[in-house]
C-alpha cells in the first residue's frame, strides 16, 4: 500500500503546468530558444505587427508579453528553468509561482491566429458580467466583460492580469450572468 502512495507522489511531481517567467528585456525569443534546446516545453506568444520605416513597410513578429515567456513544466524542472540564461524569476501570485491555466494558453494561441496587431492592457479591477461568445473562432468560450465600446470587446486572462483587445461584434456575445441587472431582459 505504501508503494501506491509514493508512486502517487512521484506522479504529482511529474504533472506539467504552465508558468510565466520574467526574462531580461528583449530576451523573450532567446529564452524560448534556450528552453527548446533544454527540451522544456515553452510558448513565447508572437504578435504580427506591420512596422513602417522611412523606406519600407515590413511585417515583424514581436513578443506579445514583454519580458515574459511561458514554460510548461513539472516540479522537477522548476530549477532548470531558473538556471536558464536570461530568466530572472517566476511570475508570482501570493508569494508562489503563478500557474497559468491550459485554457488561457490556448486562448492566447487562438487569439493570435485570428488577430494581428494585438494590444495588451494591464487590469487592476474585477469584472461584472460573464459572457459566452456565440460564433466565430471563440464560439462557446466564456469570459468576463471588462468594457464594451463600439465593437471592442476585452477578453480577460485573470491569471496574468492582462486583457487582449479584439473587434468582435456585440451581436456575437450573449450575457449569461449579469450582476448589474436584476432581470435577464434584453
Amino acid at each position: 500500500m505504501g508503494g501506491a502512495c509514493s508512486r502517487s507522489n512521484e506522479d504529482f511531481r511529474t504533472v506539467k503546468k504552465w508558468y510565466a517567467v520574467y526574462t531580461h528585456a528583449k530576451w523573450e525569443k532567446k529564452v524560448a530558444s534556450l528552453f527548446t534546446r533544454k527540451n522544456i516545453e515553452n510558448y513565447c506568444p508572437l504578435n504580427k505587427v506591420l512596422r513602417q520605416w522611412s523606406d519600407r513597410k515590413k511585417v515583424v513578429y514581436e513578443p506579445l508579453f514583454t519580458c515574459y515567456v511561458f514554460a510548461r513544466i513539472s516540479d522537477k524542472e522548476r530549477l532548470s528553468v531558473l538556471q536558464t540564461d536570461g530568466v530572472l524569476n517566476y511570475v508570482s501570485w501570493k508569494g508562489k509561482p503563478a500557474v497559468i491555466r491550459d485554457s488561457e494558453i490556448e486562448l492566447i494561441k487562438k487569439f493570435l491566429l485570428e488577430y494581428s496587431s494585438v494590444r495588451l492592457e494591464k487590469i487592476d479591477i474585477d469584472v461584472d458580467d460573464t459572457v459566452r461568445i456565440k460564433c466565430g473562432l471563440f464560439m462557446e468560450q466564456e469570459g468576463k466583460v471588462i468594457e464594451v465600446l463600439g465593437k471592442t470587446v476585452r477578453v480577460s486572462l485573470p491569471s496574468l492580469g492582462y486583457v487582449m483587445l479584439a473587434e468582435i461584434p456585440k451581436s456575437h456575445v450573449e450575457v449569461i450572468n449579469n450582476k448589474s441587472r436584476s432581470r435577464g431582459d434584453c
